[in-house]
Order: C-alpha cells, then sequence, then structure tokens
C-alpha cells in the first residue's frame, strides 16, 4: 500500500543539487559502515521525504536491508531536526525543515552482519563488498537517474579498491570518483581488500579479485586465457555492448558471503578460495562468471519493461524473468564451455542435474513456470519445507531448457545454418543512441525469433511457460541429440560437490539429500523417503546397522537390491530416536547426459563449439 504522503516518482532533476556521499569503512573489526550524507535542498523546502532503496534490480524482490540501518540522525546547519519513519511505507524518512534550509545532513551507520545467520556477511579483516544501496539515502519524488551523487569512501590503511564508477582520485586511504547519478551509483559496487591483483581481459574488460590470502591470487597464464576467451566468446555472441568498461568483481574467500550478482558494466562474484589456483578441482565453481557477464546484454541492458521501475520504491513485476534468468542460465552454460572456463563435461552434469530434478518435481502438476518468476517477491528466497511440491525459482533452469529447444527447432527449421545466437545478437546487441536500458515485451521476444525463423513462437513459449502439469522438459536436450539417463556413480558435477561438501543428492533414489553429518536438507515429495515419514531436519544417525557416513549410505543403498527386507534408517527429529523402514530396491541413481549419437558431433555438441569471427 502506498502512503498518500510520499511521492510518487517523476522524471525531473533532484532541484537541491549534487549529493555529497560520504563513507568511513575502516572499521572491519565490528564490520561497520559510517556514512555521512550531505543532501542540498531548494529554497523554500520545509519537509524532506527519504527513501531507503527497497526493491533492487537485479534481487527480483523487495531486499532493502533496513534493519542494518542504525543511529540514524539529521542537522540543519549542525543544529538536530526532527524525523519520522512514514508509518505505511517504513522505508521513508520524514524530515522537518527549518526555515532557510539549504542542506540536510544525515548521519548513521549500516551494521554488517557479522555471522550468516544474521544476513550476507560483507566485511572479513582481508576484504569488504561495498553496496551503496545498503548505506544510503535519496529524496523521495524523482527518477534515480536524475538525482546527481559525488561519493566517496575511506578503506583500511594499505588496501586495494575496485568499482566500475569513473573519475577515481586517492589521497592516502580515502577514494574519490566523479560525480554521478544515483541509479548508476547504486550499480556501481566496490570489491576492496589488503589482497588485490588485477587481470586485462581485452575488449575494455577487467577481473579485479580481492582473496583471503595473496597466494590464492596466482592465476597460471593458460587459465588467464580461457577467462580472455570469456571475453571474446561473449562478444562474438551478443555483439556490440552497452558498457564503455566492465569489470569483474571477484572474491576469493571462504569468509565473505556468498554472491553473484550483475551490473551494466560489473559484477559482484564470491568463488571458493583457491577457484584460480585449483583450475581443474574448482571448475564446478566457475559458471558465476559467464552467468553475471551474460547479464551485462540480458537484464541490464535488455530489460523487461516491467522489471523497470524509476525508482527503489515501485514494485517490480517478474513474470518475464525466464528470459531474462533463463536465457542467461542458457548463455552461462554455453559460454563456460565455448571459453573454457569450465570443462563441457561440467557443464553437461549440472545440466543433467538440473533437467533430472526439474522433472522429478510434483510440483510441475499444479504451478507453471511463469508462476514462479513470482518466488523471489514472497518466498523471499527462503528455504521450504517441500521444495519439489512447492517448486522454487525453476524459471533459471527451465527456461534455460526451453531456450536449448528454441535453439534447435531454429538449427533443425534452418538445416544448421542460424540458431539461438542470432537471435542473441538481434536481441541484446546495442543499439545507438538508446539509454542505459532498453525494454521489451513478450510480443518482441516472439517477433525476434520469427526474424530468425518463422514459427509459431507465441505458441510454443506460452505452452511451456505458462501452462502447469507438463512432463520431463527433455524435448531440447533430446533434439540436441543427448539424453538423460542414471547411473550409479555421480557426473563430473555432483562428484564436485560430494567431494566439496560430502552431501548425498539422493533425490532420485531414496528422495531425499543429506549433509556430511546426516542431516536431511530436503525431501522429495512422494518419494520412499517421504513416505516412510523422513522429512527435513531430521538427522539419519545410522543405517542397516553402521554410523550415518555418506560411503555407509551408498554401500546399504546398492546392496539393497539384492534383497527384499526394506533399509533400516536410524533417525532422530527433535528428542525422538526411531528406526525407520525405507522400501527402495533401485540402488544409487545419479543423472548423467549421454550422448544418442556416440562417435558423431550433435546439436549440443556443435552449440557448445567455440566462436570465431
Amino acid at each position: 500500500m502506498a502512503s498518500p504522503t510520499v511521492p510518487d516518482a517523476v522524471d525531473t532533476p533532484w532541484p537541491g543539487g549534487t549529493i555529497q556521499l560520504d563513507i568511513d569503512a575502516s572499521d572491519v573489526t565490528r564490520a561497520t559502515y559510517k556514512v555521512t550524507e550531505t543532501i542540498p535542498v531548494a529554497p523554500g523546502t520545509e519537509r524532506l521525504t527519504l527513501l531507503f532503496p527497497q526493491w533492487l534490480p537485479g534481487n527480483h524482490g523487495p531486499r532493502g536491508s533496513l534493519a542494518e540501518l542504525v543511529d540514524l540522525r539529521f542537522t540543519v546547519d549542525g543544529k538536530p531536526v526532527s524525523w519520522e519513519r512514514d508509518p505505511i511505507e517504513v522505508y521513508a524518512f520524514h524530515v522537518d525543515l527549518p526555515a532557510n534550509a539549504r542542506k540536510v545532513v544525515a548521519r548513521f551507520i549500516h551494521t554488517s552482519p557479522l555471522q550468516a545467520s544474521e544476513g550476507r556477511v560483507t566485511v572479513t579483516p582481508e576484504m569488504l563488498n561495498l553496496q551503496w544501496e545498503k548505506m544510503s539515502l535519496y529524496p523521495a519524488g524523482h527518477y534515480v537517474s536524475q538525482i546527481r551523487v559525488r561519493p566517496s569512501v575511506t578503506f583500511p590503511k594499505g588496501w586495494t579498491a575496485a568499482t566500475a564508477l569513473d573519475g577515481e582520485t586517492r589521497a592516502g586511504d580515502r577514494y574519490a570518483w566523479a560525480e554521478t547519478n544515483y541509479e548508476e551509483l547504486v550499480d556501481s559496487p566496490i570489491f576492496a581488500g589488503a589482497n588485490y591483483r588485477r587481470f586485462d581481459l581485452g575488449n575494455k574488460v577487467s577481473l579485479d579479485a580481492v582473496a583471503d590470502s595473496p597466494e590464492l591470487l596466482d592465476l597460471a597464464p593458460e587459465n588467464l586465457a580461457k577467462l580472455r576467451a570469456l571475453s571474446d566468446q561473449a562478444l562474438y555472441l551478443f555483439g556490440k555492448p552497452a558498457f564503455d568498461h566492465y569489470e569483474f568483481l571477484v572474491a576469493l574467500s571462504s569468509k565473505i558471503g556468498g554472491i553473484g550478482l550483475e551490473h551494466l558494466r560489473s559484477s559482484e562474484n564470491q568463488l571458493e578460495p583457491r577457484a584460480f589456483v585449483d583450475w581443474k578441482g574448482m571448475d564446478w565453481d566457475r559458471n558465476v562468471l559467464p552467468h553475471e557477464f551474460t547479464h551485462s546484454w540480458n537484464g541490464k541492458y535488455r530489460r523487461p519493461a516491467k522489471l523497470w521501475t524509476p525508482d527503489y520504491r515501485t514494485p517490480m513485476q517478474d513474470n518475464l524473468l525466464w528470459v531474462y534468468e533463463g536465457q542467461t542460465q542458457f548463455w552461462g552454460q554455453v559460454l563456460a564451455v565455448r571459453s573454457g572456463v569450465q570443462e563441457k563435461d561440467t557443464v553437461l552434469g549440472a545440466i543433467a542435474r538440473a533437467a533430472a530434478g526439474l522433472a522429478g518435481n510434483p510440483g510441475r502438476g499444479w504451478r507453471s513456470v511463469e508462476d514462479t518468476t513470482f518466488d523471489p517477491v514472497f518466498a523471499a528466497r527462503k528455504p521450504k519445507p517441500y521444495a519439489s511440491m512447492a517448486r522454487t525459482e525453476d524459471y533459471y533452469w527451465e527456461g534455460a531448457l526451453v531456450w536449448l529447444e528454441a535453439d534447435q527447432l531454429i538449427r533443425e527449421g534452418t538445416n544448421g545454418r542460424k540458431g539461438l545466437d542470432d537471435f542473441a545478437k538481434a536481441f541484446f546487441s546495442y543499439r545507438e543512441g538508446t539509454a542505459p536500458t532498453l525494454r521489451y515485451g513478450f510480443d518482441e521476444v516472439v517477433a525476434t525469433l520469427n526474424g530468425i525463423y518463422p514459427h509459431d513462437w507465441a505458441s510454443f513459449l506460452k505452452d511451456r511457460i505458462d501452462l502447469p502439469g507438463r512432463g520431463a522438459p527433455y524435448a531440447g536436450i533430446e533434439k540436441a541429440g543427448y539424453q538423460v539417463v542414471f547411473k550409479d556413480v555421480p557426473n563430473p558435477y555432483d562428484k564436485a560437490l560430494v567431494d566439496k561438501y560430502g552431501s548425498l543428492y539422493l533425490s532420485h533414489s531414496l528422495g531425499m539429500t543429506v549433509d556430511k553429518d546426516g542431516d536431511v536438507s530436503g525431501v522429495v515429495w512422494d518419494s520412499p523417503a517421504f513416505n516412510a515419514g523422513i522429512v527435513t531436519g531430521a538427522k539419519i544417525i545410522a543405517v542397516d546397522g553402521t554410523v550415518y557416513s555418506a560411503d555407509a549410505m551408498t554401500k546399504a543403498i546398492t546392496a539393497a537390491k539384492s534383497r527384499k527386507e526394506p533399509l533400516q534408517i536410524v533417525v532422530r527429529r527433535g528428542d525422538r530416536v526411531m528406526t525407520v523402514p525405507v522400501d527402495y530396491h533401485d540402488g544409487m541413481r545419479w543423472p548423467w547426459l549421454v550422448s544418442t549419437t556416440p562417435g558423431r558431433e550433435n546439436g549440443l555438441d556443435r552449440l557448445l563449439a567455440a566462436r570465431r569471427n
């Protein structure tokens, strides 16, 4: 519900002038950011309404971290002035001004989470991730692109900072940047750290990495070449970018909170600490890089019209996320293989895991892919008791599989002359003279597809996206010359996750996921585990008389194939311990993608092959 006392945004400049935003980010011990924001006001202003950002691009829902803003105080000419929070829109603050006030100074502290239970950790002793929207207010009533800001930040002594902002100057540990608008500021986060290294990837693209320790930044020349190939392959695919330069901001850390977030001229990426120095072993972890890079074209420059808003108060509408995220998921996998940032077998394993998981979700019977695009708004990305029945943000991977089917239809219909590559260049390439965000709707997606290959694309997409009750999303995989099969050993992607986390992905056998300590983290609706009464939060203590371990569970499931008696699983739930019989005899089942054209290149092989100009 909108408050009658908060003005709607209009496309006019903030009349007060340029806001000065100064942040002291030097206290990494307590993980606090001290903010001083000087907001000039037009003559005669009696009341100032300031907003804290709530609806943020790339988050797909209201994610503003207002609870972390503390010790908020306002002064005019050094004297305190009163303020009140809007009772309806609690992200809005009304400040009463004395006569002849020309500027308001806001001082407050952003308290970054110190542990994961409090939220995403953004500060460690070695690095920080500064996001401007978490530590700034902006005047209500104007497009954020019409509010001018001059930012500066003080970092810990000796640290280096990286951002896409222009006009950087430095005096000691204080960085300042050229005046910009608030929309561009929010779209230009900072990574800073004691251990820093910058890599040139060509095409005016750089990678700025901070790490838990300096040796983690030792990127071998042959692997740097693969990251440079990512830059090349993306430009071959999408054509002219909307950015004038681009920064991959990368944290190689187990301490800072995980993130993969897109921006027009940069991206925020957290990787496992050894993702660069153990290139082969960490192959599973690097897909975030091509995914977020793709978003510069798909999501930032080209954006669904209802996902563009004039400010961070107006709710965003997510219904075309199966293009925004689904096609980004698709191209993220493709570019990873084309560039060598990930091995082909790793990506095939990731596709197999996702496709089989979607096929096995009973929630498909009642909920469409389109409806899952609203999940980030009302579910807020929290864990669900029965995710397989509820469905989650399936527009990512099911969207990707729909786009794979579209690619294969185009290739089939044009005898291989065209594919979704042609759609990507026609749809996402920068058009001279357009704004930083060029909006689109469903009809433009369909029209562009028809320009590549005439087909009833509207019905094709609506059938797959809008209708519940559809079967396994395997059509694109099968048209591309592969099939999903189940083996008793994990595919390369799943094996890497087992080796890293020690969890067992038993969704296609017992119907549950169990972590290294035996805690059940997910249960598939109507699976053997579900029907036996095992639920999320239970702890597996033993299986068939042996104390739980991943190896003991695997051996027990395998042994049960040759007998009629059920598995005997000892479970603790709360203060109760019970032995639960689970009647399952089909052994371990891990999904794989297997070629149906062995010895011959097929559609998926051709799609994943590197491109050359």
